[in-house]
């Protein structure tokens, strides 16, 4: 199965020191920016387009189509923003990608900035990841003194700066319109569109904003060209992508494959569920995306594939559960996570998800009525689609997949506790001490 790998991005992650840029320069770091530079702006968004790359954030849209967007008669600067805001529960790719390789992202942030003629690019990093933060920052000053940022990047003319942003660790504000505000010193959270971001963003000029997968996937393309990309992946999903796996597996990490891997492919490259267990359920591509069961198993793991399927593909984190673990609770952990990280702005998401969370909790003590479960849908039905982001969708998303999948444990809360029917103590990945089980883990 090790064929089914292919690492690009994670190609230098066991080398010592990979973070620094003598390794990156050489493992054939910033030879893309090289030759990016003898290319025009509209070459290189040309290669881009034509290698097919898909934002690799959650929504899927194509990169180079997003740059092209932006106009180039708005007398405004340009910017480049990029969404290193990882929060989604699951999500695990772009921190280990920038505290093993900043390199890759900032010789990408080059390169595209140069593609929109921006000479002002922001990364914009979760806060609480302190050691993400710094080690970016020490990359962006070590490319400085390379020569690779600062004014007449390579003698190319192209002058360009880097500003490493930290936010306040809200989930919201991985959503772009509310990291952009964000970004300006006031509180995240979303903007009306239009207009979209790529005619008025930051300080209301033009602006791109990718995630950091993204753009780290750039200079590849250009070093091998579109074709080289294609032939990774499906039709309509090219390349390559990390997938996070994490859960019940022996082996949980990041796998880089191509688009369209299955997840029983994935599953054997992570060594299976853990001895003795059954896969019950699992997210493709975080909490916000509907789940899926075994029957799923050989459901391509690309945009087609898990459109089809009725869900999305997300940020690839797949969440793995056995038949250990109960789908109420799971379900009430991630509405909590969404009523917690709204951010109070439309209604229907910020009083809705409070009701969820509270039918919920009664769903998980035995203590619902007769008919809450139908209650419970028409409180989702009234939340999804109703407000400004997806952060609504993401969290209806989870409840009503989680019902469709396995109504019958949610008609059991009408009498019977969730702990009861699942003990929590074996799904815990780790062991519980005997005196919290003894005192109850539920509580």
């Amino acid at each position: 199965m090790a064929d089914k790998l292919t690492p690009v991005l994670s190609a230098n992650w066991g080398t010592e020191n990979s973070w620094k840029i003598a390794p990156y320069k050489k493992s054939g770091g910033y030879k893309a920016l090289a030759k990016a530079l003898k290319m025009t702006p509209d070459e290189v968004t040309g290669v881009v387009k034509d290698a097919g790359l898909r934002g690799r954030g959650g929504a899927g849209f194509p990169t180079g189509m997003k740059w092209s967007f932006v106009p180039k008669d708005n007398p405004n600067p340009k910017y480049l923003v990029v969404n290193g805001d990882e929060s989604e529960p699951g999500t695990c790719k772009d921190m280990p990608l920038l505290l093993a390789s900043p390199h890759t992202l900032i010789e990408g942030m080059i390169i595209a900035s140069y593609a929109i003629n921006c000479h002002t690019a922001f990364v914009y990093i979760r806060g609480e990841v302190l050691h993400v933060h710094r080690r970016v920052q020490a990359a962006v000053a070590e490319a400085y003194q390379a020569g690779y940022l600062g004014k007449n990047i390579l003698g190319s003319g192209f002058d360009l700066d880097i500003i490493v942003h930290a936010g306040a660790g809200a989930y919201i504000c991985g959503e772009e319109t509310a990291l952009l505000d964000s970004l300006e010193g006031r509180r995240g959270q979303p903007r009306l569109r239009p207009p979209f971001p790529a005619v008025a963003g930051l300080y209301a000029s033009p602006t791109v904003i990718n995630n950091v997968e993204s753009i780290s996937s750039v200079p590849s393309i250009i070093n091998h060209g579109p074709a080289w990309f294609t032939s990774m992946g499906t039709e309509k999903s090219a390349g390559f992508t990390l997938y996070s796996l994490s859960g019940h597996v022996k082996n949980p990490g990041q796998f880089e494959a191509p688009l369209g891997i299955t997840l029983r492919e994935l599953l054997e490259l992570a060594g299976g569920i853990r001895d003795g267990h059954e896969l019950k359920f699992w997210t493709p591509g975080g909490s916000s995306t509907p789940i899926l069961t075994p029957e799923h198993l050989d459901v391509p793991l690309d945009y087609e594939g898990m459109a089809g399927a009725g869900t999305m593909l997300g940020t690839k984190a797949l969440q793995i559960f056995d038949e250990t673990t109960s789908v109420v609770r799971t379900t009430l952990r991630w509405a909590e996570f969404y009523k917690h990280e709204s951010c109070g702005k439309c209604t229907p998401c910020r009083e809705g998800n409070w009701w969820m969370v509270q039918m919920l909790r009664a769903f998980e003590a035995g203590q619902a009525a007769e008919g809450d479960v139908d209650k419970l849908l028409d409180v989702a039905s009234n939340i999804g689609g109703k407000s400004f982001c997806a952060l609504a969708d993401g969290a209806v998303a989870c409840v009503t997949s989680a019902i469709r999948h396995f109504r019958s444990e949610f008609e059991a809360g009408y009498k019977t506790p969730a702990w009861e029917l699942f003990p929590y103590e074996r799904s815990a990945l780790f062991e519980v001490p005997a005196q919290a089980v003894k005192e109850g883990v539920h509580a």
